[in-house]
């Protein structure tokens, strides 16, 4: 290893030192914590972690979600107003089911974070799904979608709730076909793409529109900023635990609280089996170490999105902390960090009054 390779290792490995130190000093209890410095500009390094090149962002204090930058924005389909507006439209509008008696917003509720409240997704005629639905929110920074991850942009997710059959269950082409005799969107197309309707369009348009969906100005994020008072005293202890005993960060890491990898926390696993409900990622990658791993879902705007975990099988926030506090569900798959913790009622209580620290202004609705 030499020359700018040499350097960005040791960057960060001292970034990754520094970080671990200050997630091991916890505040003594009931103590406030001190408001964080001004974030300098990030430091971005690039290093091999296995067989795959990434690309690392750090800062030494987590960042503002305005600071951050969309990923995986196609060149092909720069963002407009006017796309955006067309992309909404085609979300709320229930044109695009089978039987016009679901849309998008159906299993994504705008009130709730863009999630739902049901612990399974349910499409038309009733049909219950596999999964439950995840909230949308800040999609624009994600690498992967979906619980397993199997689309890696916007515009190839959107598409495939509308033709799978537990949830829209029309296919494409009748898809194209309808918004095409509908005079309002035909024309709209035309203005926005100046192009007749197609597929690949219409995935461009709901992409576009769910770009816009973001969770921003929580009491996290103005705590951060250096509001020292946007956080309770409750809050900002539980901010502590979440960053050192509770071990939180290692998946859900700042400011997005996505680390938008796979990991197996046991949920899935059924003991008097010895099998997987969900095989998770597995179904994409087809590695026998991914049976059972789901995304790291974000935890913001939490409070809003209950229930939980990928089948909706953890029905409140307390219920989400005694399951890590256990150590999750022990399985050959399972994510060496997920054990016991040991937290005690008043930490479990601050943990979860952080969590709802996490709320925000949802945008995009």
């Amino acid at each position: 290893m030499g020359g700018p390779s040499r350097r960005a290792f040791f960057i960060l490995l001292f970034v990754w030192a520094t970080s671990l130190t200050a997630a091991q000093a916890p505040a003594p209890q009931g103590q406030q914590l001190p408001p964080p410095p001004a974030p300098p500009k990030p430091v971005i390094v690039h290093t091999v972690i296995g067989e795959r090149q990434q690309l690392l962002t750090r800062e030494f204090r987590p960042r503002l979600m305005s600071a951050m930058v969309p990923v995986g924005m196609p060149a092909d389909n720069p963002p407009t107003e006017e796309k955006a507006a067309l992309g909404k439209r085609l979300f709320f509008d229930k044109i695009l089911s089978t039987d016009r008696t679901v849309s998008c917003a159906t299993c994504h509720d705008p009130e709730r974070a863009f999630a739902d409240t049901k612990a399974l997704a349910v499409g038309v005629s009733g049909r219950v799904g596999k999964r439950h639905s995840p909230a949308l929110i800040n999609r624009a920074f994600g690498r992967a979608h979906f619980w397993d991850g199997r689309a890696t942009t916007l515009e190839a997710q959107v598409v495939q709730p509308i033709s799978d059959r537990n949830e829209m269950d029309l296919p494409l082409e009748d898809a194209v076909a309808r918004i095409a005799g509908d005079g309002a969107y035909r024309d709209a197309f035309q203005s926005v793409f100046g192009r007749p309707v197609s597929g690949e369009d219409l995935g461009r348009a709901l992409a576009t529109y769910l770009r816009t969906i973001r969770s921003t100005d929580s009491p996290y994020d103005r705590f951060v900023a250096g509001a020292t008072d946007a956080m309770t005293p409750d809050q900002q202890q539980g901010l502590q635990i979440f960053r050192s005993k509770a071990r939180c960060t290692f998946c859900h890491s700042e400011p997005l609280f996505t680390d938008e990898q796979f990991q197996n926390t046991g949920v899935a696993w059924q003991a008097e089996t010895t099998s997987y409900l969900d095989d998770g990622r597995f179904m994409v990658s087809t590695q026998q170490r991914d049976r059972g791993k789901f995304k790291t879902p974000t935890l913001r705007e939490i409070a809003r999105t209950a229930p939980y975990m990928h089948d909706g099988s953890l029905a409140t926030l307390e219920d989400v902390v005694d399951f890590y506090d256990k150590g999750g569900r022990p399985n050959q798959n399972l994510f060496p960090l997920i054990r016991p913790i040991g937290l005690t009622p008043t930490e479990k209580q601050q943990l979860i009054k952080f969590l709802e620290a996490l709320s925000g202004t949802v945008t995009g609705k």
